[in-house]
């Protein structure tokens, strides 16, 4: 068979002969494309020969996001600085209410404090999972450490459910067993300096989330957002009884309980979508889409997608020409894996299966229908 690498799809003969369209493969011919492989790097960019496409790749980069073990790599080590830094910012907050409560003995100060506490010992499992998930796959976890991140999840949402449980009951005792609170200033100045410290903690966290695709730690972002609104509660708690309502402060104790299940129900969620492999649904149109536009093939027979700690990964069945030759048939799955490498953000790795389309004398799944959940 004849392949000719021209921009589109134009002819396939019944003698075989194929005008396909190879630039997108010949950009990448020969050794090339190993480049987007998970673990390799752009090593030969400066090789003699080479600097004229360095130089251009200046002026319009050709690159995807860091994917595989060395994206791992410089995804969690950028990950665990942002966990080290908002450990000591919320570690500081809280060491500053901690004090003002022992002056004054506030519930609401009380809950939002073990609130901070809790949230900044959450940092530790996330940090281990973002440090287990920088050791490369192995033999017996093939598809490496990335669930670490996942089941670090777990422990954050047991840990803020404690805190509730804790700050809770701490708020129902005071409403049964009240008890006058003092320093109210400077209960409400702790409280500004709870919501400043959660808000900068917040930002730092969601911003480098989004940079590395950790779901994880931008999810503790917003949890981290929501807990500087629950301390402007003890800022108002402080201001209630301040204008003589004594209740005030066990009242807004309860109210950032209650704001603190809210969080716990949503970090529940995400964590049980990701432990059973949920994704966006406009994920799989986009990556059906970008299939479906492939010249070369012919139908998008299934799309699976899965995030595996901060990368996201990909396999799909699509079907072809059953003339196309084999060396043919790579370059569409080529083609189809670099589309998505490229238009798919976090993408870390694409499996391509390309079935030939059926003919009237050979069904190229027949050996395995029978199979419950084989390949149809």
């Amino acid at each position: 068979m004849l392949i000719r690498l021209d921009r589109n799809v134009r002819t396939a003969s019944s003698a075989g002969t194929i005008e396909w369209m190879g630039s997108e493969v010949r950009h990448h011919e020969h050794g090339e494309h190993r480049q987007h492989e998970p673990g390799r790097r752009h090593r030969d960019r400066l090789r003699p020969g080479r600097l004229l496409g360095a130089a251009r790749e200046l002026v319009h980069p050709h690159s995807h996001e860091v994917t595989g073990v060395d994206g791992a790599s410089v995804a969690g080590a950028e990950g665990m600085r942002a966990l080290a830094l908002s450990l000591g910012g919320l570690a500081a907050t809280a060491g500053v209410q901690l004090i003002v409560l022992v002056l004054s003995g506030s519930v609401a100060l009380l809950a939002d404090t073990i609130h901070n506490f809790a949230d900044a010992l959450t940092a530790v499992p996330l940090g281990v999972a973002f440090w287990l998930g920088r050791r490369p796959a192995s033999r017996r976890y093939t598809y490496g450490y990335g669930r670490s991140e996942d089941l670090a999840g777990i422990f954050v949402v047991m840990t803020v459910a404690a805190s509730a449980a804790v700050a809770g009951y701490e708020a129902i005792d005071r409403l049964l067993h009240p008890a006058g609170v003092g320093n109210v200033g400077w209960v409400a100045v702790a409280g500004v300096v709870g919501f400043l410290g959660n808000e900068l903690v917040a930002r730092y966290r969601i911003t480098v989330g989004r940079r590395i695709g950790s779901a994880a730690l931008e999810a503790d972002g917003h949890h981290a957002r929501t807990d500087g609104l629950t301390s402007l509660g003890v800022v108002a708690g402080a201001i209630g009884v301040a204008l003589g309502w004594q209740a005030a402060d066990p009242f807004f104790g309860l109210l950032i309980t209650a704001t603190i299940l809210v969080v716990v129900r949503s970090a529940a969620r995400d964590v049980y979508r990701r432990l059973m492999d949920a994704v966006d649904p406009q994920l799989v149109d986009q990556v059906e889409g970008l299939l479906q536009s492939t010249p070369g093939v012919m139908s998008v027979d299934a799309v699976r997608l899965r995030w595996i700690g901060h990368r996201l990964h990909a396999e799909s069945d699509v079907t072809s020409d059953a003339r196309l030759s084999l060396p043919a048939a790579h370059d569409v799955a080529e083609v189809a894996r670099h589309r998505l490498l490229h238009g798919v953000r976090r993408l870390g790795s694409a499996t391509i299966h390309v079935s030939p389309s059926a003919t009237d004398d050979h069904d190229p799944h027949a050996l395995t229908a029978h199979h419950a959940g084989g390949v149809t």
